[in-house]
């Protein structure tokens, strides 16, 4: 197996392991489970070291990126769902890979969460863009993907795939497992959010067709040059 491959497996896992975790204790002890969380996905990154010839500067690569994605939501605060932050991920993933994606989103979510507030909805934003950045690196060698109707299809998606998975917090938090099986109230919740959903999948693919080629060409110049993110231990390809 290709550690590509391997590393793809573990950022999965990681994913799943994510899941069962935001289910035990999440609305008392968040802070904590946001810091467990990037503590989590930074060690997933650093198995790299095994698997795949990593530099200093890589690791500073992302932390910019992260950073960037951070930084770009603020200005936006004032707007409902406009978030910039989704598009820095989805081109940190779809450029340097699934594993790379996932740690720059998890850690735009705590980083900007520091300035506009964090609450027990952190450790669900960082699951949701580590996913934006998992799902763009898992998806980017797609024949689909290569074409600019399928990432823009992908930054529609997840204009709306991002709410939903906030809408489940929302459930969780303020009605509780029935949320989810009295349609009263499952029903009016998603359609309630489904406006804002549309303004961040619009907001998504306008970011993409305006900045998204600049960004894709500047980054991938960028790791072609220095071949970052891409080598392995002994992997002659």
């Amino acid at each position: 197996m290709r550690c590509h491959q391997r590393m793809k497996m573990i950022a999965l896992l990681l994913m799943l392991v994510l899941l069962v975790v935001l289910s035990i204790h999440w609305m008392t002890h968040y802070l904590w489970l946001s810091f467990g969380v990037v503590i989590t996905a930074v060690l997933v990154f650093l198995v790299r070291f095994e698997t795949k010839v990593i530099e200093a500067r890589e690791i500073v690569l992302l932390a910019v990126l992260a950073a960037i994605a951070a930084v770009s939501r603020i200005p936006f605060a004032s707007i409902p769902s406009v978030q910039p932050t989704t598009f820095v991920i989805m081109m940190a993933g779809f450029v340097f890979g699934a594993e790379s994606g996932l740690i720059v989103g998890i850690v735009a979510a705590l980083a900007s969460n520091m300035v506009l507030g964090q609450g027990p909805w952190t450790p669900w934003q960082m699951l949701a863009w580590g996913l934006v950045g998992l799902t763009a690196g898992l998806l980017r060698k797609r024949s689909f993907m290569k074409k600019t109707w399928g990432k823009v299809l992908f930054a529609l998606a997840w204009g709306f795939l991002f709410g939903w998975i906030m809408n489940i917090w929302g459930l969780l938090a303020f009605a509780g497992a029935d949320g989810f099986t009295d349609l009263t109230i499952f029903i009016p919740y998603f359609l309630g959010s489904a406006v804002f959903d549309m303004m961040h999948a619009v907001s998504n693919v306008f970011f993409f067709l305006v900045f998204g080629g600049l960004w894709l060409n500047i980054l991938q110049r960028f790791k072609t040059k220095y071949g970052l993110l891409d080598k392995c231990k002994g992997d002659s390809s």
